[in-house]
């Protein structure tokens, strides 16, 4: 299972968990790559812990190296690629770092369709096994998942309604979130979450949309003076994760093994990713109400101004899906109905 990957004894951000050294034939490594600091949430508070629990219910014989900061090389583009091709066995990425290669995924990307990251992480991966076994057919899906509500970080002014957008260039994660920055009047800019410190801290972008979780490791509050926040039942954006392995290191796994493995994947699985990420959020927001940041919640009526932006994304989108021969209006009608279940239940 080992890959020709050669590590260095001092390679950054790698967290081994398992047994000591002399292994038998019947141990085996899985190696974790993914593209935040270890300090982050979801590897502090999910990856680093899963790993910790696949190996203790493997009574040891599976060892979970997990490599953080890209330390294994490439960009956080390159992920699932190196999943795909048993470069690593593991990774967990953003499906929207690939533009437009995973489009059945972006259906709970569209603005304001997720309402806690929890409950729509555990339609999420309901909706993956109706909708997305076909897009990601060359990977085996250990869990997928959504953030807390994505929230404006921006130099003063304060951003209360889309007018105070126009002409300012703000970072988006995905295709569809620039997309609704512009329609919204807004700059976007597409980055990876972790080139957000430099690209504020050298004027490329005057603020980012981000869930507060990743704020402190990103020591965004430092870098802003406002945030803006939404109200009503359904946060303005999320963010769709992929936490996948390899098809042929779980192949070669022995039965009881792979028994492990899939005991740890699933709904509850992206459960607990969504829940872990959404329970950060507090402390990313008191580190910014701590520093005497202003903080905006728009809700009641100032909504819809935002929705209306919204509608013309969808529309959008769903006539996109049009010309991919999918139904994208079929796709969000599941989407919703998934969300309000699991949210309800």
């Amino acid at each position: 299972m080992l890959r020709n990957i050669l590590l260095s004894a001092g390679l950054a951000g790698v967290v081994a968990l398992g047994s000591a050294p002399g292994l038998s034939a019947q141990e085996y490594t899985l190696r974790v790559h993914q593209f935040l600091p270890a300090t982050g949430t979801v590897p502090a508070d999910f990856i680093i812990p899963w790993a910790e629990k696949v190996t203790e219910e493997s009574e040891g014989r599976l060892n979970v190296e997990v490599y953080s900061s890209m330390s294994l090389g490439g960009t956080p583009p390159a992920l699932y690629d190196q999943v795909r091709d048993g470069v690593v066995d593991i990774i967990w990425t953003v499906a929207g770092y690939t533009p437009g290669r995973f489009p059945v995924s972006e259906t709970f990307e569209l603005p304001f369709i997720m309402t806690d990251a929890e409950s729509s992480s555990r339609a999420a991966w309901r909706f993956y096994e109706e909708h997305m076994q076909e897009e990601t057919a060359d990977v085996r899906m250990l869990a997928v998942h959504l953030h807390g509500s994505g929230v404006f970080h921006m130099r003063a002014p304060a951003v209360e309604s889309p007018a105070d957008l126009q002409g300012r260039t703000v970072r988006g994660p995905t295709r569809l979130t620039t997309r609704l920055l512009e329609a919204l009047g807004a700059t976007a800019v597409g980055m990876p979450v972790p080139q957000v410190p430099e690209a504020l801290s050298r004027n490329v972008v005057e603020g980012a949309v981000i869930p507060w979780e990743v704020t402190r490791v990103l020591r965004v509050p430092e870098l802003v003076d406002t945030h803006t926040e939404f109200g009503g039942d359904h946060g303005l954006y999320s963010t769709f994760f992929f936490f996948a392995m390899n098809p042929d290191s779980y192949n070669d796994l022995p039965d009881d093994l792979k028994a492990v493995i899939d005991a740890n994947s699933g709904i509850e699985t992206s459960g607990w990713a969504g829940r872990a990420q959404e329970a950060a959020d507090a402390a990313g927001r008191q580190e910014a109400v701590d520093r005497g940041n202003t903080i905006v919640t728009v809700e009641g009526d100032a909504l819809q101004a935002w929705y209306d932006a919204a509608q013309s994304v969808r529309d959008q989108w769903i006539a996109e899906m049009a010309e991919r021969n999918l139904d994208g209006a079929a796709l969000i009608e599941a989407a919703e109905q998934l969300i309000a279940e699991e949210t309800n239940r």
